[in-house]
């Protein structure tokens, strides 16, 4: 028998989960008051969150229905009745009603809790519903108040080379992810989740790059021989000797040996991408399709249809296929067109921009007078062309014409405030404005993630108010579901999921800037249970400023001339980076960087510089190494072999603080051959040798891991890269240190390194 004491204390226990129960807020009401397919997705995304904690919800359509739940939720994405509903429901008003812009607001009644997300649009709407999902799926939901949101970048994009068709390439296409994410992207499944999650981390444009995509997508009256069916890729094995400027990409070897991955008529296309369209858009996501020129493959020689530039029946095909595809595809907003790089730079008539404009312009021009109204936005590229003759021939276009700029060339993962642009800002204004092509051509197989730089990097771009937007992507890998990762232990997740964490970065922090650190840790938190958030996150952070050092110190600003991966470049180029090389490469503009030749030159005559020395980018890296290996230790052991997401996880921090220590030590033993260039000490060649010895056996480890969660491959830039097989590479670097002769590099002078 229990003694009355005991029973009081069971009692009190109960009453205490009771009332906890109920503070939990276990019942929730979602009014969404709109059928809207972005209102709805957003809904369903606040649902998702609330019953995986434990609620109960009702999720409806009427914002009037009355509810004694805890918790409401109201979405609504109308400015009149926002209005409305704050001046009956007592609520501040919101300051504006823009683009994608939306209200929070939070009212408690007795126990009772009514969030509500104030907004005149979709998609900012949407955007609200998706804050209120993640508060409650990351358990601040009790710390959420009033707040006022607008995009600090209207448009903000991913850059989508795609692999449409062995007969219809793109510049990506001569390497292994392009040729296998070719069934990939004739798969609805695979966009509905592309868009869901871009949707999900504010990204709000999809942009298609292919050098001629019109015959897989459209037919057109006057050539109808043109149209493809199926979906081809061919079966011919593919090298690393194809043309770098998108030339020679269809051989008559790769079409007289191709296999069918599709079977699919041309009015299957149509309709199959009028849905990947149209969903694009139900999750707020505008649609842009880009042009490289003048390709036509796919054509086969049909027509007298050939690349020459003063051929007027080429001329006629494209117009007529610019026009088809606007007048087919009611939700395409809009066509980006590139003078080059297949273009003859022509006079008169036939010159580069009355190309362009006799085929796209007045291709669309045709278009809108059948669809009076309609908007196609046209993007010229600020590539291989001049601002002038672009105004000049498009100077009757009827829409809106931007402009779009190769931000960091091709290296993102560089310096936060690249320089480039900023000579040319003056041509553009609010009403003319730019966007920014934000290239990513140097990681390719790791998750990367460090806020700080994001953030700097966003609030770096100059003059906001003269910016489009972005669209952000690789040229010499494709963004479709990831083939790179080992057999065995990936299940090839859609690169946007792999990498989920610099995506998420990357999309909300161009939207918002302002965002905290504290809801990137809670999300780890929530994504890595059982794993110290903030000892992943800062060892995460670390190992991701790696590639962005090592790029400012090497710098080669075409994708074809460097990827930090491997140390390497096309073999046309350097193919692997030297320690010669790393003596001699100049380093990014506005790294404040010195060249290593350079230093070495200072250090023999006594000068300073404000400079940053090699040797101080070489510990930098290593710091950064460091603080990476440092967080590992207190992790869990990384299990090799697994697929789990945690451990590939921990696999690429590792590799980074690796390659990161490799980097390091080359770069010091290119400062110490450099010294013993100028002055000829043993003691500074057995340095060079011990650094580069050091760096073997750093880069061993970085193949190591690699290795272990990754597959060489075809990379349409660079060639065949096989990380364990470099290995090689590092073993010359240290007989180059053993033979090198003094003298051998005379000066340095004016940025050029001058030999006897």
């Amino acid at each position: 028998m229990r003694s009355g004491k005991s029973l009081i204390q069971i009692l009190l226990v109960l009453i205490v989960t009771v009332k906890c129960g109920f503070s939990q807020q276990n019942k929730i009401t979602i009014q969404i008051g709109s059928a809207e397919k972005q209102i709805s997705f957003a809904g369903e995304e606040i649902k998702k969150a609330a019953e995986s904690k434990g609620y109960t919800v009702t999720l409806g359509k009427s914002l009037n229905a009355k509810s004694k739940d805890e918790m409401i939720v109201k979405v609504i994405s109308d400015s009149v009745l926002s209005v409305k509903t704050c001046r009956t429901d007592n609520l501040k008003m919101p300051p504006k009603f823009g683009w994608q812009c939306y209200s929070i607001r939070v009212k408690e009644t007795g126990s009772q809790k009514v969030i509500y997300v104030l907004s005149g649009d979709k998609s900012g709407a949407m955007y609200g519903g998706f804050d209120i999902a993640e508060a409650i799926r990351l358990g601040t939901i009790e710390l959420i108040s009033d707040s006022d949101n607008k995009p600090y970048l209207e448009r903000r994009g991913i850059k989508f080379n795609i692999p449409l068709d062995l007969r219809t390439p793109s510049y990506s296409d001569m390497g292994d992810a392009a040729q296998q994410n070719i069934p990939v992207v004739w798969e609805m499944d695979f966009w509905q989740q592309q868009f869901d999650e871009m949707a999900r981390n504010r990204y709000n444009v999809i942009s298609f790059w292919s050098e001629n995509p019109f015959p897989s997508l459209v037919k057109i009256p006057e050539f109808p021989e043109i149209a493809l069916d199926d979906v081809w890729r061919t079966k011919t094995k593919l090298g690393d000797d194809f043309s770098l400027s998108g030339k020679g990409y269809l051989t008559t070897e790769m079409l007289n040996n191709y296999e069918v991955v599709k079977k699919i008529t041309i009015d299957e296309k149509i309709e199959f991408w009028k849905r990947v369209m149209e969903y694009a858009h139900n999750r707020g996501i505008e649609v842009y399709w880009f042009t490289w020129n003048i390709f036509t493959y796919g054509v086969q020689g049909k027509y007298g249809i050939d690349d020459r530039q003063n051929n007027d029946t080429t001329i006629s095909y494209f117009r007529s296929a610019v026009r088809q595809m606007a007048l087919t595809y009611p939700n395409l907003d809009g066509i980006g067109i590139t003078a080059g790089e297949n273009m003859q730079g022509n006079k008169s008539k036939y010159s580069n921009e009355e190309w362009l404009w006799k085929t796209y312009g007045k291709g669309i021009e045709d278009a809108l007078l059948k669809q009076p109204g309609r908007k196609v936005r046209l993007i010229h590229r600020f590539h291989q062309t001049n601002f002038n003759e672009i105004v000049n021939a498009f100077k009757d276009y009827p829409g809106i014409l931007e402009f779009s700029y190769k931000y960091s060339v091709a290296h993102m993962y560089s310096v936060p405030n690249p320089p480039y642009i900023k000579s040319y800002m003056n041509l553009f204004s609010p009403q003319r404005k730019t966007w920014l092509t934000v290239r990513n051509d140097d990681i390719y197989s790791f998750r990367w993630g460090n806020p700080a730089f994001a953030r700097q990097y966003i609030l770096s771009i100059p003059e906001p108010e003269k910016i489009a937007g972005f669209y952000m992507g690789p040229d010499g890998y494709t963004w479709g579901r990831d083939f790179l990762g080992k057999d065995n232990i990936s299940a090839r997740p859609l690169i946007i999921q792999k990498q989920w964490y610099s995506f998420m970065l990357w999309g909300r922090l161009s939207y918002d800037p302002d965002l905290k650190d504290n809801l990137f840790l809670k999300t780890i938190e929530a994504h890595f249970k059982g794993v110290t958030p903030k000892t992943l996150m800062d060892g995460w952070s670390a190992a991701s400023m790696i590639f962005p050092w090592i790029t400012r110190f090497s710098w080669g600003d075409i994708d074809l001339k460097w990827f930090p991966e491997a140390c390497i470049s096309d073999a046309g180029f350097k193919g692997f980076y030297t320690v010669k090389d790393f003596m001699e490469v100049e380093p990014a503009p506005g790294s404040h960087i010195s060249n290593v030749i350079r230093w070495a030159q200072n250090y023999k005559l006594n000068l300073t510089d404000s400079l940053i020395s090699p040797l101080a980018a070489a510990d930098t890296l290593s710091r950064y190494a460091r603080m990476a290996l440092i967080s590992l230790k207190s992790l869990p052991a990384r299990k090799i072999g697994t697929s789990d997401e945690i451990d590939l996880t921990l696999g690429d921090i590792e590799a980074f603080a690796a390659i990161g220590n490799y980097y390091a030590e080359k770069i010091r033993g290119a400062s110490s051959l450099a010294l013993y260039n100028f002055y000829g000490l043993k003691q500074d060649q057995d340095d060079a040798i011990q650094h580069l010895t050091n760096a073997r056996s750093f880069w061993a480890r970085y193949a190591s891991i690699y290795d272990s969660q990754y597959k060489p491959s075809l990379l349409t830039r660079i060639g065949f890269v096989n990380i364990p097989e470099l290995i090689e590479k590092t073993d010359q670097d240290i007989e180059i240190a053993r033979n090198w002769v003094p003298g051998t590099i005379k000066e340095y002078i004016k940025g050029k390194i001058i030999y006897p």
